[in-house]
């Protein structure tokens, strides 16, 4: 016994009997910790009086850092007021049976250190359409991604590069400043127009094109496509129709023509179709809208803005997993064409159940604009596809651009990643009093919706080598108990707590003694 009590504490054993295995480190973890050089330090701040649902949390977040201990150099520190300065913390109001409300201050916080670097990772994940429980829930499934994508940005010893390409009125820096302020947690972020060197985008992990409004030559289409043959990832956000947004809001009204980009073959060969047109959702953005009808005082009321719908989530992908809806404006449809099946086509947003697509050439007229709920009988329309998989090159068979020389041309691309949106206003953020808002934000609902979430989660899929994104597809089910059933019979639920067990033993022991009886009166 006591041998086998040195062997269990110097080779531990643990098995996951769970059955979605929320006890269990996936593979990609496991060799991100095998290949620590230096110890990783966790302090977990959440700490205090905290109620049932947090100190699940907690409690999920301390057997988590212990689990990543048991594989790589993980060690856990006690939580320090130090750590909690700067920290923007939680505040929960929660009712008691009593009727009195009870506040409480949090930090959902964890803080990982390595070497001399230290990054801060939030515990809570917040959905606004989902209730405490569920969040916390949420929160649970995405530990493992969230410790082990800090633990990984805070221990490479190289950043990758990723890049937004100018030159084709593409969303300029302050158009974009949210979104690249995100993604620099991750990487290092460049903006430059494209030359006459073939091999200028070979640097960078990801490129994104980020609504352009001018057709592209076919220099930067050629090195585009050769970027894509060597592996490279691309991030298209493309507008499929032109309107003019400063028109719309002098005159109430705006002709919507085709965009003609000249990527229309280009994406063809990838596997994609961005078609001219313009989608309308009765799921959508509201704003503010005049209804007083005299040239008195102005009265203010939200009206559906059909023109800005907000797109549903695909929850089976690990890029839309757990994401809230993304807003959008003047959005457009994108088709899936060719059997290649090399290539894998995942649609990540796409309308909802009441939707409409109006094809241009088309206007515009806010005065004639009426909502009839029977033209919206068109379901989820796609509006972002993730491709993955070997594309063929739109120049196959066709002769260099004039000016440009390569002695690497391929034909066909090795196995990488691509991801089309066929709205530039995902990615764009407004300003207010010369302030950014976060990309996303409705500034009259004030609503904060995924956009952020789903473009910094589309960068880390295209960047990932090491199928760490792969971790938020991880589903702990939810098993709750009903409030009102439990309250209502709380008297009888005691009662059988205390007496079964009590019974049930008493049994036990009559059992035994009427055996023992029978035994050895009968001997």
């Amino acid at each position: 016994m006591v041998l086998l009590g040195v062997a269990s504490y110097m080779y531990p054993l643990r098995w996951d009997l769970t059955a979605d295995k929320r006890y269990s480190l996936r593979t990609p973890t496991k060799e991100l910790l095998q290949g620590l050089e230096a110890p990783v330090e966790i302090e977990v701040l959440l700490d205090g009086e905290l109620n049932s649902g947090f100190r699940r949390l907690r409690r999920a977040t301390l057997e988590l850092a212990d689990e990543l201990g048991r594989y790589g150099k993980v060690s856990i520190l006690p939580a320090s007021e130090s750590s909690r300065e700067g920290l923007q913390p939680t505040v929960i109001h929660e009712r008691e049976q009593n009727g009195k409300t009870v506040q409480t201050t949090i930090y959902p916080y964890a803080v990982i250190r390595y070497r001399e670097r230290q990054t801060v990772v939030s515990l809570l994940k917040n959905n606004r359409t989902l209730t405490g429980e569920q969040n916390l829930n949420k929160s649970i499934e995405n530990l493992e991604y969230m410790l082990a994508e800090a633990i990984h940005s805070i221990s490479r010893d190289t950043i990758a590069r990723i890049a937004f390409i100018e030159g084709h009125g593409e969303l300029d820096e302050a158009d974009v400043y949210d979104v690249s302020r995100q993604l620099s947690r991750y990487f290092d972020v460049d903006r430059g127009a494209l030359t006459d060197d073939v091999q200028a985008l070979k640097p960078y992990k990801v490129v994104i094109v980020a609504s352009p409004q001018t057709p592209l030559s076919e220099k930067d289409k050629y090195i585009l496509d050769q970027y894509v043959m060597h592996g490279g990832r691309v991030l298209w956000a493309i507008d499929g129709v032109r309107l003019s947004e400063a028109m719309l809001s002098e005159s109430g009204m705006t002709p919507v023509i085709p965009l003609d980009l000249n990527l229309t073959d280009m994406l063809y060969r990838y596997g994609i179709r961005i078609n001219p047109v313009l989608v309308q959702d009765l799921q959508c953005l509201t704003v503010p809208v005049d209804v007083s009808g005299t040239a008195g005082e102005a009265q203010y009321q939200p009206m559906p803005w059909t023109f800005a719908p907000l797109l549903l989530t695909s929850a089976s992908s690990p890029v839309t997993k757990d994401v809230m809806q993304v807003s959008s404006v003047f959005a457009s449809t994108i088709d899936t064409v060719g059997g290649t099946p090399d290539i894998r086509k995942d649609v990540l947003l796409a309308t909802s159940t009441s939707s409409r697509q109006t094809h241009a050439p088309a206007e515009i007229d806010l005065n004639t604009v009426q909502i009839d709920p029977q033209q919206f009988a068109s379901a989820y329309l796609p509006v972002a596809v993730r491709l993955e998989g070997e594309f063929a090159s739109v120049f196959n068979h066709r002769m260099l651009p004039e000016g440009l020389t390569d002695r690497d041309r391929r034909n066909r691309s090795v196995r990488t990643r691509q991801l089309v949106v066929a709205s530039g206003s995902i990615l764009q953020n407004h300003w207010q009093q010369g302030q950014p808002l976060p990309v996303g934000y409705d500034r009259y609902s004030g609503i904060q919706f995924g956009n952020r979430d789903f473009v910094v989660n589309a960068v880390l899929d295209l960047a990932d080598d090491n199928g760490l994104i792969a971790l938020r597809e991880k589903s702990i089910a939810l098993r709750l108990l009903n409030d009102r059933r439990a309250h209502q019979s709380r008297t009888l639920i005691q009662a059988v707590s205390v007496a079964l067990p009590l019974l049930l033993i008493g049994i036990l022991a009559l059992s035994v003694w009427i055996s023992r009886r029978r035994r050895y009166i009968l001997q």
